[in-house]
């Protein structure tokens, strides 16, 4: 059963992603925040095939940290689900992504004419200054922008190295930082075909205030947040290192 619902996922999520793309291409001519406005049905109509084809639920926690003006959302990244759910979270986003998705077949086109923040990577301080300038504008357009600040998508219980941009961006914008720790990797994992139903837990953590702070501690202060919530909604991901930790802590005490 599981094999047949991730099949007819695929299917549906391939077939209407041409389709909304197309359609986006039709009303190029519209407003930018138009057509951000113009894939919402699409997102939920995906969520919703999530929820009740591939029994995947979602739980929120921490609604009310959810600042009221455009804030930088720091998130965990386990899977594509985030890309979608957080659109339906948080009220209208910005997601900074690598322009190498440009060159992807009607994803590629539609997220250029998205009013996200496209950058090239290997740029290295570049990078920072793109994101910086392209990220304030839309915050300023009223967009909370969506950083995943490990770069990529990490399995459930291990952890990347925390870049600095969105942090750099929030700083530089004068925005509140939003800490997001989720598990999505449970039901849904790194390029896998496979989807297992499952409950995703989503944990917003409280705004962190830039002011007064550098980019490295806005950065670590997130980090911290969302890495020690990770332990709390998937224990079981995080026992090995436990116990590592317990058994390691006589001997550095004998030193």
């Amino acid at each position: 059963m599981t094999v047949l619902r991730s099949a007819l996922f695929m299917l549906f999520l391939s077939v209407t992603t041409v389709l909304i793309v197309l359609a986006l291409l039709c009303v190029f001519w519209l407003p930018t925040r138009q057509r951000r406005l113009f894939v919402m049905p699409w997102i939920h109509f995906v969520m919703w095939l999530i929820r009740h084809l591939l029994g995947i639920k979602t739980r929120i926690e921490g609604t009310a940290n959810i600042p009221t003006v455009p804030c930088v959302i720091l998130s965990k990244h386990q899977s594509a689900w985030e890309t979608f759910a957080l659109q339906t979270i948080f009220t209208l986003t910005s997601f900074v992504y690598k322009k190498e998705l440009h060159w992807l077949p009607f994803f590629g086109w539609g997220l250029r004419l998205m009013p996200f923040v496209g950058i090239d990577r290997a740029a290295g301080k570049a990078a920072l200054n793109q994101v910086a300038e392209r990220g304030k504008q839309r915050l300023a357009e009223g967009y909370s922008v969506v950083v995943f600040p490990e770069g990529t998508r990490v399995p459930p219980g291990q952890k990347h190295r925390y870049k600095i941009g969105g942090a750099w961006l929030a700083v530089a914008a004068g925005a509140p930082v939003v800490p997001v720790a989720l598990n999505s990797g449970e039901c849904w994992r790194r390029q896998a075909f496979l989807k297992t139903p499952g409950t995703v837990t989503v944990s917003i953590g409280p705004a962190i205030d830039p002011a007064g702070k550098s980019a490295e501690e806005v950065n670590e202060l997130a980090e911290r947040w969302i890495e020690t919530e990770m332990r709390r909604i998937s224990p079981h991901r995080y026992r090995h290192a436990a116990k590592h930790a317990e058994t390691e802590a006589p001997t550095q005490s004998a030193a």
